[in-house]
């Protein structure tokens, strides 16, 4: 079956289950293309809470589908690949945050979205790599702050705003093994390209770049930027979008390419078996739903 044939299968199937399809900026491109909305974490969390669609088949890993059950609970959401998880969503677990508190039971525990539903239960409000300064900034000076699980966008934040942070030690893979090495490289082959990387990235490398920013932040920045040609150093599907939204730029990926296996593993047959065996739903028990929705909407009641 040709791609054309996969794709006209998605859209009579879309149509039949009433679906909206939410695609993450780090998916492939021909995902990306399907997609009734392509985003960024926060992005993708405002869009699953304002749905109505009886049916969200979410194109990205398994701790972003969770939550967007979590915004549209009424909803059936669908992960085309249950293989697809997130390592630094797994790296903090429920009882290791419980463990936390324990040791600072005074503290604001902040949880990247990047967790699953079970660690969102257990902390007082969550944020993205996009608002994460923002929510940080939200909360009183004289309070402890524990953020979790990445110790690089926490260590950021911690520097940017002068602010001591209890660090988890989690990480992102893919973003952490990028090495200060790489700019410099970028840097002396590109000497007219803005580098610009992710916040997951060790505050080592967001040191040496011109932008640390989410994917959203990056694609303003581009879409106003003066310059004709960027290095990226984040996930590589990114530049499928920078590509298609700015198609007189250049788009460099810092060398080499940082790529999540997890986010490639959603293809277009992926979808179409989701769509025809209604695969794979998304399960979590209503109680839990209740209390890790709720750092979720603190964060998006801050404006």
């Amino acid at each position: 079956m040709t791609n054309s044939d996969i794709i006209k299968k998605i859209n009579e199937l879309r149509k039949i289950r009433n679906a909206v399809i939410l695609a993450h900026n780090y998916v492939i491109g021909e995902v990306q293309d399907i997609a009734d909305f392509v985003g960024d974490s926060l992005e993708l969390s405002i869009k699953a809470a304002a749905t109505k669609a009886p049916v969200i088949v979410f194109c990205g890993v398994s701790f972003m589908a969770e939550t967007a059950k979590l915004l549209a609970p009424d909803s059936t959401v669908l992960l085309p690949e249950v293989s697809a998880g997130c390592p630094m969503a797994d790296m903090a677990s429920a009882d290791a945050v419980r463990q936390l508190r324990k040791q600072h039971p005074d503290a604001v525990f902040v949880a990247y979205v990047n967790t699953t539903a079970a660690v969102k239960a257990e902390v007082d409000i969550c944020c993205t790599s996009a608002n994460a300064e923002k929510i940080v900034s939200s909360i009183p000076a004289d309070k402890e702050i524990v953020f979790l699980p990445d110790q690089n966008l926490g260590a950021n934040v911690a520097k940017n705003l002068q602010r001591e942070i209890i660090l988890f030690p989690g990480y992102c893979p893919t973003h952490h093994r990028i090495d200060p090495a790489q700019l410099d490289a970028a840097r002396a082959q590109y000497p007219n390209s803005p580098i610009v990387v992710h916040p997951e990235c060790p505050v080592a490398v967001t040191a040496k770049a011109d932008a640390a920013l989410s994917t959203g932040g990056m694609l303003k920045y581009v879409r106003e930027s003066e310059a004709k040609s960027f290095v990226i150093g984040t996930e590589v599907g990114i530049i499928h979008r920078l590509r298609k939204e700015n198609p007189d730029k250049e788009f460099i990926a810092l060398a080499p390419s940082p790529r999540c296996l997890n986010m490639k593993k959603i293809t277009l047959e992926s979808i179409l078996k989701a769509l025809e065996n209604m695969q794979t739903p998304v399960e979590l028990p209503p109680t839990l739903i209740e209390r890790a929705r709720l750092p979720i909407e603190r964060m998006l009641a801050i404006k």
